[in-house]
């Protein structure tokens, strides 16, 4: 069989396990997955049909399967299988109690069906993942925090918190519509209609004391969380050039992404390296002082005469 022939049976196979994971499947959205035309999805569309398979909708509008029509049991490859193990450990370390628990109850449902042999690789791979985090995610008085989140948001139904905000005292009791979910710089947080500050705000799962979702629903639309979180205009950048030491260079090539780092280059005995900063004051400057006893300033003169200050400052404490 010609390989075409068998891409293109891989694809309609995969169309239709699509449409039984949603609800509506705009074509476009096929379209864009497989990477084929338009055109060539109306035509899997029609094989589909022409098969059997109970679909509704037209053109331009979406497809979606018949309520009702299930496929058999899916049979996953081994890679397909093994790529869960490294899923259900980071659901372990990055997920809540209660969605931790669901997710482990999907997991034996999914073996369950696993051929033996794909059963003994999952078992294998298992003892040789291994996800390590120390930050906190959510705070000790609400660990299903994300789980409460997750039914607010599905069900569009209001949350009460009590919100600890950062250099506050006292904390504020707040009513919130969930928009969405982002995991960002090791923190879960929710981005949120707020009925206290009649605006959208954001909240930090580990900050909050106490969650509770009501059965008031929500009182507007709110629209995807992308609109929310459109692309801010990128910041003004000063070019910073330091050589490091090269010993000491190694030991920070980790850190040094967060604060611009676009380059290097070996000068000497030393590594040059490049960065776009976007703060002079504070990031790049305290940065540079963990390894300072081992390095130099190229330039700017403004980044070398802030270091400077810092250091002035750091000695008048001693």
């Amino acid at each position: 069989m010609k390989k075409d022939i068998l891409n293109r049976f891989d694809r309609i196979v995969a169309i239709l396990i699509h449409l039984q994971s949603g609800h509506v499947v705009k074509a476009q959205e096929l379209a864009d997955r497989f990477e084929v035309s338009l055109r060539t999805i109306y035509r899997d569309v029609r094989s589909l049909e022409a098969a059997g398979v109970p679909i509704t909708g037209e053109a331009g509008v979406g497809y979606a399967l018949v309520e009702g029509y299930r496929l058999p049991p899916v049979l996953f490859t081994p890679e397909e299988a093994a790529s869960f193990v490294a899923a259900e450990k980071l659901m372990q370390k990055f997920s809540d109690r209660a969605l931790g628990a669901h997710y482990e109850a999907a997991m034996y449902k999914i073996k369950s069906v696993l051929k033996s042999h794909t059963k003994e690789r999952v078992a294998a791979l298992q003892a040789q993942v291994w996800v390590n985090t120390t930050q906190e995610l959510f705070n000790e008085h609400t660990p299903d925090a994300l789980n409460v989140l997750l039914d607010s948001i599905a069900g569009k139904k209001q949350v009460t918190l009590q919100y600890q905000a950062p250099y506050a005292d006292e904390l504020t009791d707040r009513t919130i519509e969930p928009v969405g979910l982002f995991h960002e710089s090791n923190h879960w947080y929710v981005l949120a209609y707020c009925h206290l500050r009649a605006a959208y705000r954001q909240f930090r799962t580990d900050r909050m004391m106490r969650i509770r979702l009501t059965q008031q629903p929500f009182t507007r639309e709110h629209g995807a969380l992308a609109d929310h979180r459109k692309p801010a205009p990128p910041p003004a950048t000063t070019l910073v050039t330091i050589r490091v030491d090269k010993e000491a260079a190694s030991y920070i090539s980790n850190g040094r992404k967060y604060y611009g780092f676009v380059s290097e280059q070996v000068v000497g005995d030393k590594v040059e390296m490049r960065f776009m900063a976007t703060d002079l004051r504070d990031g790049l400057p305290r940065w540079y002082l963990m390894f300072a006893d081992c390095a130099e300033i190229v330039g700017p003169e403004s980044f070398r005469e802030r270091v400077l200050e810092l250091l002035e400052k750091a000695r008048a404490n001693l």
